[in-house]
């Protein structure tokens, strides 16, 4: 994990269990876990704040036409990662830890767990040792590669859906 307790690291502000970090370096804002959350501890409820027919880099996938703004809004700064740390559950709308959290860690989510097409694919850099390198969402992944991670139950239902064609 990213640890935020280098001096690399400005706080931005403050969420009770989270802070959003900016990295000094770069400028990328991420978010830091404050407390320690056990493996499958829910981390927090979230909440559609908009719906939205068409994504958006900020949005998450809940549904073929659906995809929602966040609530609380901070958690728009859990970065990509293909060795995560959090899950977004679309059905319980809740935040789940995949692992063991300390505080000081970057909170971090599989952006294909909850992403059929993604409308901004990009280059990944997360050096883990399962790292995909080029991120576009659940539909171009592998049975392999899918099979590797937590995925929202609309994403299994697309891969259902594709496997029968």
């Amino acid at each position: 994990m990213i640890k935020a307790l280098t001096t690399a690291y400005t706080m931005l502000s403050k969420h009770g269990f989270a802070d959003i970090m900016q990295n000094s370096v770069t400028g990328e804002k991420s978010l830091h876990a404050t407390a320690f959350f056990d493996k499958e501890e829910t981390i927090c409820c979230f909440a559609a704040d908009q719906v939205l027919e068409l994504p958006t880099y900020l949005t998450v996938q809940t549904g073929e036409n659906r995809h929602i703004t966040l609530q609380p809004e901070f958690l728009q700064y859990i970065n990509h990662s293909c060795n995560p740390n959090v899950f977004f559950n679309t059905t319980t709308m809740e935040l789940v830890a995949l692992k063991e959290i300390q505080p000081g860690d970057e909170l971090l989510f599989f952006y294909p767990s909850t992403e059929w097409d993604m409308v901004q694919p990009f280059d990944c850099y997360c050096s883990s040792s399962n790292c995909l390198h080029r991120i576009k969402g659940a539909a171009h992944l592998s049975e392999t590669e899918a099979a590797q991670y937590r995925l929202t139950d609309f994403i299994h239902e697309q891969l259902q859906k594709r496997t029968k064609k």
